[in-house]
């Protein structure tokens, strides 16, 4: 398992250098100027050195090369720098937005915990209501239970976050008036009255991002729960006279938690993605309101880095996920 880990690990690499390229160069064929949010009144002369200062004016080879030092170098050891108090990195220039001429990662920093939030609790909250539901659906296969199940979920994936988001809101906020439409990034919990406001103005961003979650995993929880309760060992155990619940809830469940534990994983970075319209549609000051700014406003250093994180956690979470099912399943040997 090291073996493969080491060896993924290494193919990661040039993975990782393909994609951020790919992105480099798709960014370089957008269209629209950086410069296009500068006053009119500012003379050519002064919009072309502002151009120069941002780096605008070097060939494409010099500027991917410059981003890639900048990425993989200069930002972890600034990163290096604040956490122990060293100078690698002092004098260094660092990524930054064309936008608010600030290094990039500083920006993705102070917006991460917004996202992290709303995506961690959903998440969880999600597969907490999935496992159940699917054990549940396939016991009691083609119940009514299992039937309005499978309605519902199919409903909720085939439902976009940008429908539902809207639709949440028109309901619980405008009609009911139960929960905030536009979620206070300036909020801090200091107290329990202060601790329930955070939690209403989260409970529709998370109720969105659950929803689909929940839909994808109980469908994967079901199936694999189906394929297991017709196994011999199932039979073997009923024979020899072992508690239902025992059976179902201890052997089967273990063993169909393999495959859902590996969907679960790569299910992540999919999440980030889904979080993008969920936070555009509740105001969510996270990295997904970010990357919509910065696309509108034609912030290149800003979309180039935010994409190629998602394309990082898309990475880990693949490599996550086999890992996982090797770990979960004797059976799997990667030699």
């Amino acid at each position: 398992m090291l073996t493969y880990t080491y060896r993924r690990l290494l193919i990661s690499i040039p993975t990782l250098l393909f994609i951020s390229l790919v992105i480099f160069l798709l960014l370089e064929l957008a269209p629209g100027d950086p410069m296009a949010q500068v006053p009119l009144t500012v003379p050519d002369e002064v919009k072309q050195k502002m151009r120069e200062a941002l780096g605008l004016g070097e060939p494409l080879h010099v500027r991917f090369g410059l981003w890639l030092w900048q990425f993989f170098v200069i930002e972890p050891l600034h990163l290096i720098d604040n956490l122990f108090g060293t100078t690698f990195a002092e004098g260094q220039q660092r990524v930054i937005s064309w936008q608010t001429r600030s290094p990039v990662m500083d920006i993705v920093a102070q917006r991460m915990p917004q996202t992290l939030w709303v995506v961690g609790t959903a998440y969880v909250v999600a597969v907490l209501i999935a496992v159940p539901i699917g054990v549940y659906s396939a016991y009691r296969q083609y119940s009514l239970f299992d039937q309005a199940g499978t309605f519902i979920t199919m409903i909720g994936f085939s439902i976009p976050p940008f429908f539902s988001g809207v639709l949440v809101i028109v309901i619980f906020s405008i009609q009911l008036g139960w929960f905030p439409s536009i979620y206070d990034t300036t909020h801090v919990v200091n107290d329990w009255d202060s601790f329930v406001v955070q939690l209403k103005q989260m409970v529709m961003p998370v109720m969105v991002l659950a929803l689909q979650i929940t839909s994808q995993i109980s469908r994967y929880m079901r199936a694999s729960m189906l394929d297991n309760l017709g196994q011999d060992y199932v039979r073997t155990a009923r024979a020899k006279g072992m508690r239902e619940k025992t059976v179902v809830l201890v052997h089967v469940l273990r063993n169909s938690l393999i495959p859902v534990v590996t969907v679960v994983a790569l299910l992540v970075p999919s999440i980030f993605g889904g979080a993008i319209i969920t936070e555009q549609v509740f105001k969510v000051n996270g990295i997904g309101q970010l990357l919509i700014t910065a696309i509108q406003a034609n912030d290149l250093p800003m979309v180039q880095t935010l994409t190629f994180i998602f394309a990082v956690l898309i990475v880990l979470f693949n490599l996550i996920a086999d890992i996982l099912y090797g770990i979960l399943d004797p059976r799997i040997r990667y030699d």
